[in-house]
């Protein structure tokens, strides 16, 4: 007699904690490392673009790189700090140079950035309020900053000539300025060329970003000066100037960097050999580098304009933030 055993089928529980946990993981995973997958083709160009030539031009530097190992440059020949004394040895013609040329960017550099900020804020603040027109002239106010750096600055150019230049003709035939028509792309008034076009190009950027910055300012807060009296002056010293200060912070800070590195604008508007009143740094080490094939000089002058750009961001970084946790406080 064959007995059957009838199980009672198991009803299954439902599942805890720990399982329902399992089951989840993946899919926290897949949602954390999400982030990292979408970064990483930047952070591959990243790596290529910017790093690995940074630390090529950093070993550069440390190599008698001349002509002579171009096509094999790495079987120059180590030099140490050689390259680093050459630049900052300012008794001798190459530190001398790269000392010239680094107080002329610096002088450059603090004028175009004041200016630039002055001239955007002046212009923001003129299209704060509403009127006729605004659209158009925000427009037009944009367009240098739109055009391509290389067909704007050679259209300077062909201003800048001396013979047949429209400045020319505006400040000498026109206005009858200065005894004889001024050269512009030589000798010291190179300088206030290479300035102009900076700054014609330039400021259409702050004008952008001080115009944003005033769109977070309440209209309240001028309701309230106009009621107690305060005028334009007084609304801008006390209420526009101190709500933009972030903004302008930040402005300021890409606008040194820009103008500091900058090396399109004089290289297109004097060419190879920039005349020694707008000799900028970015020039001079390309001169150092391309003109007197002398690539570990130029390598090393790099370093030494990376690391001068590093401690001036970091302190202004340093410094604004402390005001800016002040003010809070």
């Amino acid at each position: 007699m064959t007995t059957h055993t009838l199980e009672e089928p198991v009803a299954k529980s439902p599942p805890g904690p720990a399982a329902s946990s399992a089951r989840r993981r993946p899919g926290r995973l897949r949602r954390a490392g999400l982030p990292y997958l979408l970064l990483l083709p930047a952070l591959v160009l990243e790596l290529l673009v910017h790093l690995v030539p940074m630390v090529i031009g950093i070993v550069m530097s440390f190599k008698e790189l001349t002509q002579f190992y171009i096509r094999d440059w790495g079987t120059a020949p180590w030099s140490g700090l050689g390259n680093y004394r050459l630049s900052v040895d300012f008794d001798a013609p190459v530190g001398a140079a790269l000392l010239h040329s680094f107080f002329v960017t610096v002088g450059f550099t603090l004028l175009s950035v004041g200016l630039c900020w002055l001239i955007g804020t002046v212009a923001a603040l003129f299209l704060q309020d509403t009127f006729r027109g605004r659209g158009l002239l925000r427009a037009l106010f944009l367009v240098p900053y739109a055009l391509p750096v290389y067909a704007a600055v050679i259209t300077w150019v062909f201003m800048f000539q001396h013979d047949n230049g429209l400045v020319n003709h505006v400040l000498h035939d026109q206005l009858h300025l200065g005894a004889r028509p001024a050269f512009w792309l030589i000798g010291d008034n190179s300088f206030y060329a290479l300035l102009t076009v900076s700054v014609w190009k330039g400021w259409p950027f702050a004008f952008l970003v001080v115009t944003a910055g005033l769109q977070n300012i309440p209209g309240e807060l001028y309701e309230a000066a106009a009621l107690d009296g305060a005028g334009m002056w007084q609304r801008i010293r006390r209420i526009t100037l101190p709500s933009l200060r972030p903004v302008n912070q930040v402005l300021v800070l890409v606008l040194f960097l820009w103008t500091f590195n900058d090396f399109n604008t004089p290289y297109v508007l004097f060419g190879r050999s920039a005349p020694e009143a707008a000799d900028l740094v970015s020039v001079h080490i390309y001169q150092a580098s391309f003109v007197t094939w002398n690539f570990g000089t130029g390598s090393a002058m790099s370093v030494l304009l990376l690391l001068f750009l590093l401690v001036v961001t970091g302190g202004y970084l340093l410094v604004t933030s402390r005001e800016r946790r002040t003010s809070d406080v």
